[in-house]
Formats: C-alpha cells, sequence, structure tokens
C-alpha cells in the first residue's frame, strides 16, 4: 500500500540526510542479558548506521547497553549507490561530540528513582528506523512479482518479493519501506520516493530475513480537464518490474502501525484493498506455522478480528490464504468482507466497509472497550468518517462521547490510522 503523506514526512534535509557509521565495541549480547545481574560476554566491534538527527538516542542507548564508541565515520555512497561506507576521514564535529555526549550517555544510563516510561513506549525507541535514506539506498533485486486480482477483477495489484541479501535493512510488521522509481519528474529532476506498506513480517515470506514484500495496486485515473487516462509513475514502475531487476529501497520507517507484542491482545483491523498489506503481516506472524516456530517467545492467544472493504470478490487479495487460517484458528480469527458491489447495505444500497462496521458495531464497540484491544485502520481516507459515524452512535448508547473516547485510545496507543 502506498502512502503519499508518509512518503512527503520523509524528504530529507541537507542535515537531517547526513548518515554516520559509529564502531562500537564491548555491546552486551541483547536486552535480555542487560537486565540479568551476572557477568556475561561482551561483543568485539560493531558497526552501526546511525541517522544524524538519532545521534544523541544511539550515543544513549549505546551506553545502556555497555558499549564504547570508539570512532565515528561520515557514510557517504559507493559508485554502486548501494548505501556502504568507504573509508573516509571522520567527521570531525562528530568525533569531537562523541566523548562528551558518550559521557552523559553514560551518566542517564544509571538507576533513576524518577517514574519511567510505559515498557511498549521505550520498546518504539529502538524500532528500526531510516537504515537506508533516499541519498543511500540499497539497491535489491526483485525475486517475484505475481498478480493478486482474480479473473473478471477490477485493476491490477500485485504481490512482489525483494530480495535483501547484503544489506542491513531490518523492519517490523506494521512499518513502511520506501522505494524510489528510475527516471526523472516533469522538472527534471530524479523521482522522489513513494512509501509503502510492507506486507510481509519481519522473517519475509520466504523465512530467511533476507526478502522484504510489497502489496502494490496500480495507480489509474482520468485527467480532470483533458480526459486522459493518467498512470502512477511509482507503482507502474513496480507493477511491471520484472524477476531479477534492480529496485532501490530506503527505510524502513513508521511505528504509528505497530503490532502489540502481548500476545494475549484483542486486534481489530479494518481495510479496503492495498491497504490489507500490515495486516497480512499480523495475520502471518500470529498464525502462520513457520512464524509460529521461529517465534517462541510470541504465540498468540488473542483475538483477530479483520473486517475487509473490496469492490467485488475476484479483488479480495490473498483470499485463499486467508480463508484458510479462519478455518483453521476459529477461535482466534474473524474474517468479514464488505462486497460493495456485490452486498448490500441495511438501506439497501452498496456494502461499503462504513455499513459493515455499523452492523459489527455493538460487537466491535464490547470488544474495543477491553484495555487489551488495538483498533488498526489502514485504506483509503474516505472510510474513516463513517467508522467513526458507525461507532459514535453505539458507543453513545452507553453515555459515552466517542471522540473523547477515541482520543484517550489514541493516548493509550490503542488507535492506529494510516489512510491514504
Amino acid at each position: 500500500m502506498y502512502n503519499s503523506n508518509a512518503a512527503d514526512a520523509a524528504a530529507n534535509t541537507e542535515a537531517g540526510s547526513r548518515v554516520f557509521v559509529y564502531e562500537v565495541v564491548g555491546l552486551r549480547q541483547n536486552e535480555t542479558t542487560d537486565q540479568m545481574g551476572y557477568p556475561i560476554r561482551q561483543s568485539g566491534s560493531v558497526y552501526m548506521r546511525v541517522p544524524y538527527n538519532r545521534m544523541n538516542q544511539e550515543m544513549r542507548r549505546i551506553a545502556r547497553m555497555g558499549g564504547k564508541i570508539v570512532n565515528i565515520q561520515l557514510l557517504t555512497v559507493d559508485g554502486n549507490g548501494n548505501g556502504k561506507a568507504p573509508a573516509v576521514a571522520p567527521k570531525q564535529e562528530a568525533a569531537k561530540a562523541a566523548p562528551q555526549e558518550q559521557k552523559k550517555a553514560e551518566n542517564k544510563g544509571k538507576p533513576m528513582t524518577q517514574a519511567q516510561p510505559k515498557p511498549e513506549k521505550a520498546k518504539h525507541a529502538d524500532v528500526p528506523v531510516n537504515t537506508y535514506r533516499p541519498n543511500a539506498p540499497f539497491v535489491g533485486k526483485c525475486l517475484s512479482n505475481e498478480e493478486l486480482v482474480g479473473e473478471g477483477g477490477i485493476g491490477t495489484v500485485r504481490h512482489l518479493i525483494f530480495d535483501l541479501s547484503g544489506s542491513n535493512l531490518r523492519y517490523l510488521e506494521g512499518q513502511s519501506i520506501g522505494i524510489i522509481p528510475p527516471g526523472t519528474d516533469k522538472n527534471g529532476k530524479p523521482e522522489k520516493l513513494r512509501l509503502y506498506s510492507i506486507a510481509s513480517t519481519r522473517h519475509g515470506d520466504k523465512m530467511d530475513d533476507k526478502t522484504v514484500s510489497l502489496c502494490v495496486r496500480q495507480l489509474e485515473y482520468k485527467h480532470p480537464e483533458t480526459g486522459e487516462t493518467v498512470y502512477g509513475v511509482c507503482s507502474t514502475y513496480l507493477c511491471h518490474l520484472e524477476a531479477g531487476a534492480d529496485v532501490k529501497i530506503t527505510g524502513p520507517v513508521g511505528k504509528e502501525m505497530l503490532l502489540p507484542e502481548d500476545p494475549n491482545a484483542n486486534v481489530i483491523m479494518l481495510a479496503t484493498g492495498t491497504g490489507i498489506a500490515p495486516f497480512r503481516a499480523y495475520l502471518w506472524r500470529m498464525f502462520k506455522d513457520e512464524e509460529k516456530a521461529a517465534n517462541p517467545e510470541y504465540q498468540f492467544k488473542g483475538f483477530a478480528w479483520l473486517i475487509f472493504g473490496i469492490p467485488q470478490t475476484p479483488n479480495i487479495l490473498y483470499k485463499q490464504e486467508l480463508e484458510e487460517l479462519q478455518a483453521q484458528y476459529p477461535d482466534n480469527f474473524r474474517l468479514t468482507y464488505a462486497i460493495s458491489r456485490e452486498q448490500k447495505n441495511a438501506q439497501g444500497g452498496k456494502m461499503y466497509i462504513q455499513d459493515r462496521v455499523a452492523e459489527q458495531a455493538a460487537e466491535l464497540w464490547k470488544l474495543i472497550q477491553q484495555e487489551n484491544t488495538h483498533t488498526y485502520i489502514c485504506g483509503l481516507k474516505g472510510m474513516e468518517g463513517g467508522i467513526d459515524e458507525a461507532l459514535a452512535a453505539e458507543a453513545a448508547k452507553s453515555g459515552i462521547k466517542w471522540s473523547d473516547y477515541q482520543k484517550e485510545m489514541k493516548k493509550a496507543g490503542r488507535w492506529h490510522v494510516e489512510t491514504y
């Protein structure tokens, strides 16, 4: 799913786009051992890519993990454009600032008596972000490009898998990556990146931690003045990308749509079209056998409910796999369609996702009031108003003002929206 708003927000400034390589020694093994009281083995040199605007934050994190920064270098792009850092003289101001910031970070890492941040908020600080930037993208390869729309369906939607071998790109479910299409825009400048929601789990579709998948619809519309058919630049590029072709990848980005780590959480997912992308990643992580085997620390026991809006049956993306999961886990996964051109709402009109939410509002509202329920909306921006209207009417029956309740859920990190 392409997110234009997020893509605009990811545009670099000259300062913000700088990336540095930290050489770090003495890191503890992981977060778990970091919290244990006995001595543990420490690592040798570790090289970390750090954006300019995260330098202080990373220094503090390194200090908390017992590490020491021994060198800082400015990352430059090599001739192959793969974001690699050749041997360069250390950036003087960064190197000068390192000891002072490291000392501050060590002091900040000492035990404190004041209240600490909530666990989930603290974990979000360690989410991988901007490992690769537009000025130094990773050049991956397209492994496959398959059609998702069935015969007789509307438009074209492709499932693409990219090879990340040789990169440092790691991501979590709910994040996005940027794609930089080749060529120049109407002003003769290089095309800007477009962001797309990741459709695979952190392990990738091949379960080898070396791939990332996207779900992309080719954008097509009529020019309002000329009536000419216009095709989206990046979506057309991706939908026609051949296996083996190079592709420039940036990111990952995004913390809004992260899946809660609580395996007992309830997860409501409201999607239209390619908004299914992050929810595919969620559901695969929750229910796929190979994912369960790879994630012994995350064995989902909560309840997941996907309400999926599409125009007609051939446009149900990942239909077979979704229905197999529902059949296999009927107590943990509920799948509900809103098929606008085939189903009717209560008023006899087309059944859009907001109509299905209104139909199921009582049950949804009951679920939403549970503190371990997270609600996610992904897809067309136009559906938000109808969803709010339906839930507001149901909340009012309990004497609750929906807008106020929704604000509290957002503050608690239980209401997540990514629309376009």
